[in-house]
């Protein structure tokens, strides 16, 4: 009875270790990019893709640009992607100041019921002012992306120099 005992012992070991394990896993892989869906607003989207872009390889490389590529519109993926391309596109001399930027500050320009513009000042790590201007829509075809605002383009940075 005393052997049976010890195997269970081990047994039950084994399996609480695997479960720590696999739970230690699952936490510590890709953290869920958030998905468009109709009831984010179109500043929020700017919002969210800046707020990652700031933060660009937490919690995985280039975590940032991938959850900005989630709301990217189609039509502007087709002209920016696939994802790999959009990764060397954002890591270029053009875009590179938006990655692990310091801080940000957006200012609505222009809002319609299909179409809002923002201008987007970024402080790069460099310790330089960029300014963006950054436009979203929203999706009106039928499917999963109808009424989800999107972005449809990011101007090329204007550059208004040195914040020191």
């Amino acid at each position: 009875m005393k052997k049976y005992f010890k195997y269970f012992l081990y047994g039950i070991t084994y399996i609480v270790l695997v479960l720590f394990f696999a739970i230690m896993f699952i936490v510590t892989t890709r953290a869920d990019v958030i998905k468009p869906n109709n009831g984010i607003e179109p500043y929020q989207v700017v919002k969210i893709q800046l707020r990652s872009l700031k933060k660009n390889d937490d919690p995985f490389k280039n975590a940032g640009i991938e959850q900005t590529w989630e709301f990217a519109h189609p039509n502007n993926k087709k002209s920016t992607g696939p994802l790999e391309k959009f990764k060397i596109l954002l890591n270029s001399d053009s875009y590179n100041m938006l990655l692990n930027h310091v801080d940000h500050n957006i200012i609505e320009v222009k809002t319609t019921n299909s179409i809002a513009a923002y201008e987007v000042t970024v402080l790069s790590e460099g310790k330089n002012y960029y300014k963006f201007r950054w436009i979203v829509e929203k999706y009106e075809l039928d499917g999963p992306l109808k009424d989800c605002w999107l972005t449809t383009g990011v101007s090329q940075p204007v550059s208004l120099g040195s914040s020191i």
